[in-house]
């Protein structure tokens, strides 16, 4: 059997990898009749791809409100002081994460943006007192870096990570 061009196994990837967006619980076995690829090269690409960091893990799509939590936006903009490596390394490091979690906060998200804000948390939290404790934390801990934080409430999610939810018909109940 002739060997495939890196476009085709890129391509190939691609497909494998869409399935999993969807799904990342799904079989093997599955994945493979949806892509139309054998089994055997589906689980060689989902090991390159864990291999390559192009895949960095799995998780599970939760209902926060079920679960008595609530979910929010934090948006930072930071002042025109450059962050020195210590920064970077705080902020690339699961050191916020440990510092928050005896609040109750679990972060979900954190990312570098260009545009309006610098940086943008996602989080879960038990009630808005525990977010606004969580800005003070970041106030602190990142003290001099900080120009200003936005927090937002998700008041519905209708997509997350790719997943559409399964009461997304109760949203009139939100917007009306």
């Amino acid at each position: 059997m002739p060997k495939r061009s890196k476009t085709q196994i890129k391509e190939d990837e691609k497909k494998i990898l869409a399935v999993l967006q969807k799904n990342a619980n799904e079989s093997i076995d599955t994945i493979a009749r949806l892509c139309k690829f054998s089994r055997q090269k589906v689980w060689r690409s989902i090991k390159r791809l864990e291999a390559d960091h192009l895949i960095w893990g799995y998780t599970a799509i939760t209902d926060d409100a079920k679960l008595d939590r609530k979910h929010y936006v934090a948006l930072i903009k930071k002042t025109t002081k450059p962050l020195d490596n210590a920064m970077i390394t705080a902020a690339s490091s699961p050191l916020l994460q440990d510092r928050a979690a005896p609040e109750g906060i679990i972060i979900e998200s954190s990312m570098y943006l260009h545009g309006d804000y610098d940086w943008m948390i996602l989080f879960t939290a038990p009630d808005i007192r525990y977010a606004k404790r969580f800005m003070e934390l970041l106030k602190t801990t990142y003290e001099g870096f900080i120009d200003t934080i936005t927090l937002q409430e998700t008041l519905f999610w209708v997509r997350k990570h790719c997943i559409l939810n399964p009461e997304a018909k109760s949203l009139k109940d939100f917007v009306f």
